[in-house]
């Protein structure tokens, strides 16, 4: 019998282990395989958890975007568009104590890697989906109309902006970024 790590038996688990082999090797240097030996399951368990070794950068991105969703359909209506936006992406964003080196780690690989681009900006527009349809609900406007478009475009360009400098800013505090860039954007 094999011995060394125990096997993962959670997603979270598996992405932990994933993130580690990714910051220590490399994404690109760092095959499936590789992950699932770390983890201590086969190939075929990896693929249970995450389709792909993209998805495993981006965590459960689904079901964040879904509680993102919840959080904002949840705002008052009498609280002004960009302070509910902001607020809530805010919330989005906020790390559970301890994983600030972990999801540095994370977002490192989301906004450097060119091999998670493509990616990456298929989530993005997952996120700007969400925004464009609170934006359009507030506004009594449809999703896809410019103004909704604009401003989710607009939103996550102050996230990455915010991201940016917090990974170039070791002290920088992630929820003032994200507070900073969203009181930039027109209509704060």
């Amino acid at each position: 019998m094999k011995q060394g790590r125990p096997a993962v038996t959670t997603r979270g688990e598996l992405e932990l282990v994933a993130l580690e082999l990714f910051a220590e090797r490399g994404f690109d240097s760092t095959t499936v395989d590789d992950v699932a030996e770390a983890a201590g399951i086969g190939r075929r368990t990896f693929f249970r958890y995450f389709a792909s070794k993209n998805d495993v950068v981006w965590g459960d991105f689904d079901a964040a975007l879904e509680q993102f969703r919840s959080e904002l359909a949840a705002i008052p209506a009498d609280t002004p568009l960009m302070d509910g936006l902001r607020e809530a992406t805010i919330a989005f964003n906020a790390l559970p104590e301890g994983a600030e080196h972990q999801h540095r780690v994370r977002m490192a690989m989301v906004l450097h890697t060119p091999a998670l681009q493509a990616h990456s900006t298929l989530r993005y527009a997952g996120w700007r989906a969400v925004v464009a349809e609170h934006v359009a609900r507030y506004r009594g406007q449809e999703p896809s109309d410019f103004g909704p478009q604009l401003l989710a475009h607009q939103c996550l360009a102050s996230c990455v902006a915010a991201y940016e400098e917090w990974l170039s800013s070791p002290d920088a505090a992630l929820p003032r970024l994200l507070d900073q860039a969203f009181r930039s954007l027109p209509g704060s």
